[in-house]
C-alpha cells in the first residue's frame, strides 16, 4: 500500500497559521505580566504617584515593551480595574444570592458576605488603590459607581425578606447605609495586619448586625 504524502506547501500554511495564535498568546502573558506589575505598584504607590516607568521596571521590561500593549498608564489602570470589577461581579453573584430567612440567620449572611469582600481587597489591594484613589480615570469611576448600585440592590434584595411588611423606601435606604458602613469599615479593615485585622473585620460585621436589628429582629430562625 502506497505511503501517504502530504501536498506540497501544507507543512507550510499550517506553520503559518500558528504563528499568529503563537503571537497572541505571547502577547496576552505579556498583558499579564503588566497588570500584575501595574497592580503591585498602584497598591504600593497609588494611582497617582504611579508612573509607566515604575510599572515597566516591576515587570521587568523596557518602557518600549510596555508602550506596544497600553499608550499611557490611565489605559492600563482601565484595563486592570476593569478585570477586578469583573471578578468583584462574580463574587457578588456567589455570596448575594436570594436568602430564606427561616434557614439563614441574618448573623451568618452578614458574616460570610463581610468575609468574602474582604478576603477579595485582601488578594487584590489594588482594587481598593483604584477605586477610591482621588484621581482614578473617569471611565473606573463609572463603573465603580455602576458596580456600587449593583451591590447596594442585592443587599437590598437580601434585607426584603428579614423585613415582611417594611416600606420598600426604608428597605432601599438600609440597603444603601449597609453598603456606606461597609465602605467605610473596609478601610480601617485594610490599613490593619493579622489578628488587628481580624479583630477589625470583627467590628465592622458587629456594627452591621447592630444596625440592622430593628430591621430584622422580628423574624425568628
Amino acid at each position: 500500500m502506497p505511503e501517504k504524502t502530504e501536498k506540497p506547501g501544507t507543512e507550510t500554511t499550517a506553520t503559518t497559521e500558528d504563528r499568529p495564535r503563537r503571537r497572541q498568546a505571547r502577547g496576552e502573558r505579556r498583558i499579564a505580566q503588566l497588570l500584575d506589575a501595574a497592580a503591585t505598584v498602584f497598591s504600593t504607590t497609588g494611582y497617582t504617584a504611579a508612573s509607566t516607568n515604575a510599572i515597566a521596571r516591576e515587570a521587568g521590561v523596557s518602557p518600549g515593551t510596555l508602550y506596544q500593549f497600553f499608550p499611557n498608564k490611565e489605559a492600563i489602570a482601565i484595563e486592570l480595574g476593569s478585570r477586578l470589577m469583573h471578578e468583584m461581579r462574580q463574587s457578588y453573584d456567589e455570596v448575594l444570592a436570594p436568602i430564606d430567612p427561616a434557614v439563614t440567620p441574618i448573623e451568618e449572611v452578614v458574616a460570610g458576605t463581610v468575609d468574602r469582600f474582604i478576603e477579595f481587597n485582601c488578594r487584590h489591594p489594588a482594587f481598593f488603590a483604584l477605586m477610591h484613589g482621588p484621581d482614578i480615570p473617569g471611565r473606573i469611576a463609572e463603573e465603580h459607581d455602576a458596580l456600587h448600585r449593583t451591590l447596594a440592590t442585592r443587599v437590598e434584595a437580601i434585607l426584603t425578606p428579614f423585613a415582611p411588611g417594611v416600606p420598600a423606601q426604608e428597605i432601599t435606604r438600609t440597603a444603601q447605609m449597609c453598603v456606606g458602613i461597609y465602605k467605610a469599615g473596609l478601610e480601617l479593615v485594610l490599613a490593619h495586619e493579622g489578628a488587628e485585622r481580624e479583630a477589625y473585620a470583627q467590628e465592622l460585621k458587629t456594627a452591621l448586625l447592630r444596625y440592622l436589628a430593628p430591621l430584622t429582629e422580628g423574624v425568628v430562625n
